[in-house]
């Protein structure tokens, strides 16, 4: 009798999460692929195709302060990929430790391939040209795109790195260069629980994750975050009331008010929360996303049971180690700290 009741109650586990699968589906989230092929066909980019050598390139190009002014920032310290991708403040901290003018924080760079647009107001298309910005930008690493080529072309390690990737004829431009950094973003992708759940595992994920799962879906959040990333498209804030802090800084969305949805994968570990990054709990980031987002006040059951989802999007991150970096040459352009 006992194993005719485990046998029933297991046969009732797999429907549940079968029908679970199916509203999430129907809700528009989507797994990251298994397959490996899968998952390259979706974050390569034809123009500029995923190997190895570029990856390998990349890397040590995201970890090298020397492309900015100061020879102190890299791409690294705002988005560390040791952490969540991001750098834990309110507000990116960058040249002479200006804080960012708009008082934007820092969004995470795992799984932002995914992202339909790049930066908070989605100006930017792709990884590739996201790369350009930060780099530039005078409160972030201040260089200028003569400086970025010039420090590369005079590394001779560096040179030789690009002919591999590229071929012997390459020109190593700045474009080049971020074009190598953004293709490395591209394969910082983080598959977890909720994956192995929806490409067909019941028992990946826990029965309060599932149970999180379903309240997620009931109360609206999947309506803007879905998809692979789990967020990542374009929508307006303040869309039942206004968000309460949204007096500090003066980011208020593109032109047509709209936002690019952060993506919840690993969320657990980007705090604080929302572009200016006054929301310090992952449990107020709820309650404040549901209140002016859906014009739903949150019990504290429902929000807890959304955070016991959240954490099944807690991925795999890929194994991690710090480059060595090339040594600086006789012609390799001095830091500045002014």
């Amino acid at each position: 009798m006992k194993k005719i009741i485990t046998a029933s109650l297991l046969s009732v586990s797999v429907i549940f999460a079968s029908s679970l699968k199916e509203d999430a589906t129907n809700a528009g989230l989507k797994a990251i692929p298994d397959s490996q092929s899968a998952l390259l066909k979706l974050i390569d980019n034809p123009k500029n195709p995923i190997t190895k050598a570029k990856t390998k390139l990349g890397k040590k190009l995201y970890f090298d302060p020397r492309l900015s002014k100061s020879g102190l920032i890299s791409c690294n310290t705002c988005h560390n990929l040791g952490e969540g991708g991001d750098d834990g403040l309110e507000a990116a901290v960058g040249h002479k430790w200006r804080v960012n003018p708009h008082h934007l924080n820092s969004p995470t760079v795992y799984n932002a391939v995914f992202n339909n647009r790049q930066f908070w107001d989605g100006r930017s298309p792709d990884l590739e040209d996201q790369a350009q910005g930060p780099i530039q930008a005078s409160p972030e690493m201040a260089a200028t795109k003569q400086h970025v080529a010039d420090t590369v072309n005079s590394i001779p390690a560096y040179v030789k790195e690009f002919k591999k990737a590229y071929g012997k004829d390459v020109k190593i431009t700045f474009e080049k260069i971020t074009d190598t950094i953004g293709l490395f973003e591209r394969t910082l992708v983080t598959p977890s629980a909720f994956d192995k759940f929806m490409n067909g595992c019941p028992s990946a994920m826990t029965p309060a994750q599932k149970e999180g799962l379903k309240t997620f879906i009931q109360v609206g959040c999947a309506s803007c975050h879905n998809g692979v990333g789990v967020g990542g498209g374009m929508n307006i804030i303040n869309a039942t009331a206004e968000y309460k802090y949204m007096n500090v800084g003066d980011f208020k969305g593109d032109a047509n008010g709209m936002v690019r949805v952060p993506t919840l994968r690993n969320i657990t570990q980007t705090a604080p929360y929302f572009h200016n990054g006054m929301v310090k709990t992952l449990k107020g980031a709820i309650k404040e996303m549901a209140r002016i987002q859906l014009g739903t006040d949150l019990s504290d059951k429902q929000t807890a049971s959304i955070e016991e989802f959240l954490k099944s999007l807690e991925g795999k991150k890929p194994h991690m180690k710090m480059p060595l970096l090339p040594a600086s040459s006789d012609t390799t352009p001095a830091s500045d700290l002014n």
